[in-house]
């Protein structure tokens, strides 16, 4: 679920409400855009680890006042942010301490979170389906570069200052797949050849080689390769919206 929130004068967009996530996460890149001075940050390098296992580092931590709003509905929540620096897609990551903390309840199914107001009112904040979508396709291709907008910006009424330009730190990478084993080709009876790695002993490959000659001609070398594809077996559907105007 990407939310905005208020920080410091700022609007923030594509803040990611992450249940799983233990603590509350300002990404390095969106610290600088805040124009936060160093001074503010109170130092703190113990790495933080993620469900795979993998260790990403922190440079400190910061209390800010978070500002939820709902029209002309409000509520400012305290929250310590440790702040990290790694490659992402989202500007924040709020985790389930602050939510917890202060009585929000997440619904996926409705794409809004509720919680109480000072004045005794429930807040919903609904979530951007549009930055979600984003978001979302941007973190399955981590390593091409991503075309933005503004996600940190002034709202209609000006009481949130500007910042522009994207906060994506992985903008101008092109890192391809690499090979993690060398390869042997094997050449076939239609021309074409497949690459065995190495890493298959002597008897794999001899069980496997004749398979492969021998069912040479189940294989889709081009797209021309398959014609008549039943539907029920594989089909391809773009997920756009029926109204949507084509743009060359």
């Amino acid at each position: 679920m990407v939310i905005t929130i208020e920080i410091e004068n700022y609007a923030v967009k594509k803040v990611l409400v992450d249940q799983g996530s233990l603590v509350d996460i300002l990404y390095w890149t969106t610290y600088q855009r805040l124009q936060l001075p160093d001074t503010a940050m109170i130092p703190y390098d113990e790495p933080i680890y993620c469900f795979s296992g993998e260790q990403v580092s922190t440079r400190g931590y910061i209390d800010l006042h978070t500002v939820f709003r709902e029209g002309n509905k409000t509520k400012i929540i305290p929250i310590r942010f440790l702040i990290v620096d790694a490659p992402t897609s989202y500007n924040i990551l709020l985790g389930r301490l602050s939510l917890n903390t202060h009585g929000a309840v997440v619904s996926t199914p409705h794409l809004a979170m509720k919680f109480p107001a000072p004045s005794g009112d429930i807040l919903t904040i609904h979530c951007d389906q549009r930055l979600a979508r984003e978001c979302y396709m941007a973190s399955l291709r981590p390593q091409l570069p991503i075309q933005q907008t503004n996600h940190i910006e002034r709202p209609p009424d000006s009481r949130i200052a500007l910042s522009g330009e994207d906060l994506d730190p992985r903008i101008g990478r092109d890192v391809r797949l690499e090979l993690v084993e060398d390869t042997t080709p094997l050449e076939l009876p239609n021309g074409h050849s497949i690459n065995f790695g190495t890493g298959l002993n002597s008897d794999e490959r001899a069980i496997i080689t004749p398979i492969l000659i021998n069912n040479t001609d189940l294989f889709a070398w081009s797209a021309a390769d398959l014609p008549g594809v039943d539907p029920q077996v594989a089909s391809h559907k773009l997920s756009i919206y029926k109204e949507a105007r084509y743009v060359s």
